[in-house]
Parts: C-alpha cells; structure tokens; sequence
C-alpha cells in the first residue's frame, strides 16, 4: 500500500487535508481516484490508514504508532566530508533507521557546511527518503557543531562509541553485544581521520574507542555500517 508524508497539522480528526503538491502526486502521477486506500505518516511516529474522498480529502480509519521504527534512537555524528558524500549519508542513514544526524566539524575535515541552503537541502532529503523507506519520523538533520560540543552531546546517550582506525582490541560488536541501551552515539571521522586529541577528548567522556575491522572504510561507509551493525546487535533487524 501507498504511504505517504503530510504534515501533522493537515489532519483533523478523522479527515487528513492534502495539500496540492501530495493530492497531485496521488491523483495525476499516481492516478489514484475516490475510494484509493493509502497511509499518511505525520513524521512525528504515527500511521494512519486513509480513503481518498471526492473533494481531494481523506477519510482517516485507523490511527497507530508507526511499525517500522526501531526502538532504538541512534544519533550519527558526522565529521563533514565532501559533497556531495554529505547528501549520501543523510539519504541512507534515513533508510538504515538512524534518528539525528549531527554534522560535526573536526580537526582534519577538508570541508564545511555553512550555508543555510545547504542545511535545507539536507532536510529535505532527509524528508523524500524517510517517506521512501517507510519511515516513522523524518529524521532531524542539526546544524554543525564542534567535536568538542558533539563529544558532550554523544556522552548523554546511554552508549557512545567512536570507531577509530587506531583501535585494535575492541570490536564494534563487543561494546554493543548484550547491551539494553535505548540511545546510542555513533561518532565517524572525516576523510583523514580523527586526531590523537580528540580521541582521547571523547575517551574522557566516556565514549568507547572500537575498532571496526582490518579495513579502512571511507567516512561515507563507517557510519552507515557501524549504524546496521548496531540495530542487528540490539535486536532491531529482526
């Protein structure tokens, strides 16, 4: 069945108003008429079961929390890469299931996000594949901070791990195995990889070093992995 994005203050009640560029989409691409059943996602964790009306409305017949979201909430903090690499993790961290993406300014990036334009643009893809992968929420993209403030924020979740590349006694696997964590921090490097100093930044906070292999991932790789590996060892692929 169909499922598509709207706004949650387009509904009402039992009736969901759709807006011209969605009713478009199901009406002329889609070529949906009166009676079309579909699922409208407010992007907020709720699904709701719809009829197209006459009048471009929906009928709402059932309303529940949204099935595919992972109960576990996994914060990515990215250290800025190229573009458009940027673009490609926000797209298919959306898919994975991650929660927040952080674009996170590090000693070794080579480049930065500083326009306001290319915020938006990441929120919106954010947004197009979220409705494309089912999503229950629209995962929030933050304005980029320093490492030194993403190392403080990944602390608060209940597990924080940095993979890094210097790392060779413990796994990825042995941080997350057997934890009942409902946050998780995931902090990956740029293309040069972390600074001796901001590894040890993020060790006294208490995030844990691992190591995610014998391979050297691209930056665009590491989180992406590391955020599949997580939801599989926490029980959220099954």
């Amino acid at each position: 069945m169909a499922n598509f994005l709207i706004d949650k203050s387009r509904i009402n009640g039992a009736v969901a108003k759709l807006d011209g560029e969605l009713l478009r989409h199901i009406k002329t691409v889609l070529r949906m008429g009166e009676g079309a059943e579909f699922t409208l996602c407010d992007g907020e964790g709720t699904f709701y079961d719809a009829v197209l009306a006459a009048d471009g409305e929906a009928a709402i017949k059932a309303e529940y929390p949204a099935p595919t979201e992972p109960k576990l909430g996994i914060t990515l903090f990215q250290a800025i890469p190229k573009n458009p690499k940027l673009e490609f993790i926000v797209q298919k961290a959306t898919e994975i299931g991650v929660a927040k993406i952080v674009p996170m300014n590090t000693e070794r990036i080579v480049a930065r996000l500083e326009k306001d334009s290319k915020l938006e643009r990441l929120r919106k893809i954010a947004r197009e594949a979220a409705a494309q992968s089912r999503r229950g929420i629209v995962p929030e993209v933050a304005a980029p901070v320093s490492f030194a403030r993403a190392a403080e924020l990944a602390a608060e979740a209940d597990l924080a791990v940095i993979p890094y590349e210097d790392e060779h006694k413990t796994p990825l696997r042995d941080c997350l195995r057997g934890k009942t964590a409902r946050t998780l921090s995931i902090m990956i490097g740029p293309e040069g990889g972390f600074a001796e100093g901001e590894v040890a930044l993020a060790r006294e906070r208490g995030i844990l070093s691992a190591t995610m292999g014998p391979r050297i991932l691209r930056t665009e790789t590491a989180g992406l992995v590391a955020s599949a590996i997580a939801l599989y060892e926490l029980g959220e692929m099954e």
